[in-house]
């Protein structure tokens, strides 16, 4: 077994196991900081994938941008970090149902799939890939993504007028 597979089943505990935390977790953050490994488990999987686009932009903005907004909005609100959270199993039998059927869907896949891959210089996929994404961003779509980026900030200041409060 090579180096880079036990680093690949490395990332794939970290993702699976705390995935798992996140489920099960009676805290809710316990289950945010799961959350946090678990997100940077699959963006080492992306890694492995040869996305370095995909890797990036998961830990820029899932782990840095919306689990630290989850994170302080749980950990702001009065008293959530001692709260237990509890709920009834209405449902258990057909999750049960649901859950192996799927997990059997996913292993016939995995059998009947053709794993071989042909074998390609890797300094090339890093770099077409980013590049490519990059040229593309800036040429074809540079004016929807100033558009977007201007309604975003219309919407940013917009919600900071409407949360100042007045003195008087």
């Amino acid at each position: 077994m090579a180096g880079s597979d036990i680093v690949f089943l490395l990332f794939a505990a970290i993702t699976i196991g705390s995935a798992a935390l996140v489920v099960f977790s009676k805290r809710i953050t316990y289950a945010a900081f799961a959350l946090m490994f678990s997100l940077f488990g699959v963006a080492g999987l992306y890694v492995f994938l040869s996305a370095d686009f995909l890797a990036a932009a998961q830990v820029i903005i899932y782990v840095g941008g919306i689990l630290v907004l989850l994170l302080f909005g749980a950990l702001l609100t009065v008293k959530v970090s001692s709260v237990t959270v509890t709920t009834k199993s209405t449902q258990r039998i057909w999750g049960t149902i649901t859950g192996i059927g799927l997990l059997v869907l996913v292993l016939l896949i995995i059998i009947r799939a053709d794993w071989f891959v042909p074998e390609k210089d890797p300094g090339d996929i890093y770099f077409a890939q980013s590049w490519q994404i990059g040229r593309q961003l800036m040429t074809e779509y540079l004016l929807p993504f100033e558009i977007a980026s201007i309604l975003l900030l219309a919407a940013l200041i917009g919600a900071m007028f409407m949360i100042r409060s007045e003195d008087k």
